[in-house]
């Protein structure tokens, strides 16, 4: 057992509607462009607004890499974000792919003549495990919008327990009716893009992207994070409301803390969750104060992606990667003033800074809740 050993993120990629790399990424995020698009017709939807990578330009990046021709949209979309991370990274005989996502190929099912296999996750991850050629059995982590911060934190512990050497983790949804009606449904969603946090938000808005990351213990040469703490509580609340004492996200992130055995003064910054729902952004703050972090900075990724549900935790990891790369924190896209009663530092524009320890938070329904603190490696 090496249980203690170190475990670090030493490479990543990410696909989204703003470019199939990093770098694209990062340079629009910088800007301040958004993947968010009024959308005049989506299947029986109307006038909504959604985060949608565009078929064509996948398509045509994805020839790149292979010309098979059955993939459905999101395995493209994950094999694209996978395959750069594979490049510069060797596969062993004990290396393990986690897959996290919350529908898979949920617009299989759209299509009443293909097999119901189709839309399970287990065909999901198996083809691209075939694909790259993993030597061992994919591990599917599933869990409401928790999931891709989950994954990781089940790559640390499988490798520091000495299952596996290293870890490929994926993660990935995609936009469909089905989604979007379900949402619609809650009276969730905004009527315009999502601003979390701020007085005037209404709702969250969905995406669709997937993001990769290679996690080792063996210690790079190049830039790279060390995952030093986390933790994972279930408050069990409600279906699908978020609790309004924060009870879940504040005991994952004092167990966060207490595994990495550092000073809460030393956290430099906070990747929250941060979907714009009135609930979740005022539960986010309850807890952040009650972990007494409630002046560190914050932001949300979610006003420039959208919410990509399963690939959201994962995604808005490999950004805070650049972040503390970087050194600069990017402004919570749509915040203005507060709209939350516990005051917290959300980020109104992108600012400076040099970043040595961050925290990652995600909460989800079914009163799922995780947090895992990361430290850059010099």
């Amino acid at each position: 057992m090496i249980a203690n050993k170190p475990i670090y993120i030493t490479d990543a990629n990410c696909v989204t509607p703003l470019g199939f790399d990093i770098e694209t990424n990062w340079k629009a995020l910088v800007k301040g462009d958004s993947g968010i698009q009024f959308q005049e017709q989506y299947g029986n939807l109307t006038s909504i607004y959604a985060s949608i990578i565009d078929s064509d330009k996948l398509n045509e990046s994805f020839l790149k890499v292979s010309n098979d021709s059955t993939f459905s949209k999101l395995e493209k979309m994950l094999i694209l974000a996978l395959y750069p991370v594979v490049s510069k990274n060797k596969i062993t005989e004990k290396s393990v792919l986690i897959l996290s996502t919350t529908k898979g190929n949920i617009s299989a099912l759209e299509n009443q003549d293909a097999p119901i296999e189709d839309a399970q996750l287990s065909t999901l991850v198996k083809k691209i495990n075939t694909f790259f050629g993993f030597k061992t059995e994919p591990i599917i982590v599933s869990n409401a919008c928790v999931s891709g911060v989950l994954a990781v934190s089940t790559a640390k512990r499988m490798i520091q327990f000495g299952a596996y050497d290293n870890a490929f983790i994926i993660a990935g949804d995609e936009i469909s009716e089905f989604v979007l009606s379900g949402f619609n449904s809650f009276q969730a969603m905004s009527n315009l893009p999502c601003t979390p946090y701020d007085a005037s938000r209404n709702g969250v808005t969905l995406g669709e992207a997937s993001a990769a990351v290679f996690v080792t213990t063996k210690k790079p040469s190049h830039n790279a994070v060390a995952i030093i703490g986390d933790g994972a509580v279930n408050d069990a609340n409600h279906i699908s409301g978020p609790s309004r004492t924060g009870d879940g996200l504040h005991k994952s992130i004092e167990s966060a803390f207490k595994e990495a055995n550092i000073e809460k003064s030393k956290l430099d910054y906070i990747s929250a969750h941060g979907t714009a729902t009135l609930y979740n952004d005022e539960m986010e703050a309850i807890a952040f104060s009650r972990s007494n972090i409630d002046n560190v900075a914050v932001n949300s990724l979610k006003g420039y992606y959208g919410h990509t549900l399963g690939a959201s935790g994962l995604l808005e990891i490999v950004i805070a990667l650049q972040s503390v790369y970087n050194q600069e924190l990017l402004a919570s896209k749509g915040y203005s003033n507060s709209g939350v009663s516990i005051p917290i530092d959300v980020l109104k524009e992108n600012r400076k800074q040099e970043i040595t320890y961050f925290l990652k938070t995600a909460s989800g329904f079914g009163g799922c809740n995780t947090a895992i603190l990361f430290e850059k490696i010099n």
